[in-house]
């Protein structure tokens, strides 16, 4: 029976040092049931990342790197590697940041969710085992509250049980994305709100694992616009929901 190939795609911006820390963290040993390919991703760095980059190629001839022409933003930029994960036929693709804040260890566990044909997607949760052990991972205060608020907001909207709606440690089943659909989503940060929803309102189902996470320099931030605009987009799924 021929190997599931998994594209593991680090998105960069700023990542510098980081992406090389980062990729000595994937658990390749854990990994060998699976046909596997790393795409680095840069966002249009005005930093030393490519130079880690180039390191990482060094290490793995098989890396491919990506260096955008201009800033694309964060949902762009995914589209874009969901996109080349779709046109050389993967079935499954993974998502890293390149800052750190998620640890590729739990890639194994992402995928082990997709033994089922039902699961469209799975999730690292931060929450999954309570507030406890978020403190212990260093959230700041403002992004645990925000991201509890928000989460119940829209589990209460959606009628669904999620425990971190804000994730970005994110593992996808090819079977169920299409590119068409994937234009369609958000090219900012609200992108992963967006897919979430696509999924609720299709009934595919979307696994949580929990995760713990590092935060120090990293890059990725919970902005107030992004906020804003996940609250709003609740409402507006609310409205859309009842009408299908």
């Amino acid at each position: 029976m021929a190997k599931k190939k998994v594209l593991i795609f680090i998105i960069c911006y700023q990542s510098s040092y980081r992406l090389l820390k980062l990729y000595k963290k994937i658990p390749f040993k854990k990994l060998k049931k699976y046909d596997c390919q790393i795409l680095i991703s840069d966002d249009f760095s005005s930093d030393d990342t490519i130079k880690f980059a180039k390191k990482i190629k060094k290490i793995n001839k098989f890396v491919k790197i990506v260096i955008n022409k201009n800033n694309l933003g964060y949902g762009k930029h995914i589209k874009k590697c969901l996109i080349y994960a779709i046109k050389n036929k993967f079935d499954y693709a993974v998502m890293i940041h390149g800052d750190g804040q998620f640890n590729p260890k739990y890639i194994p566990k992402l995928l082990l969710k997709f033994t089922s044909d039902k699961i469209a997607a799975s999730t690292g949760s931060r929450l999954y085992n309570g507030i406890k052990s978020v403190i212990k991972g260093g959230m700041p205060f403002y992004k645990l509250i925000g991201n509890i608020l928000l989460t119940k907001f829209f589990n209460f909207l959606m009628n669904t049980k999620f425990t971190d709606a804000h994730t970005g440690l994110w593992a996808y089943n090819l079977r169920f994305i299409g590119v068409k659909e994937l234009n369609s989503l958000a090219d900012t940060f609200n992108f992963d709100q967006e897919f979430r929803f696509k999924n609720v309102i299709k009934n595919n189902f979307i696994e949580e694992i929990f995760i713990q996470t590092k935060y120090g320099d990293e890059r990725s931030q919970l902005h107030i616009k992004y906020a804003f605009k996940f609250f709003l987009n609740c409402i507006k799924f609310y409205f859309i929901k009842k009408i299908k």
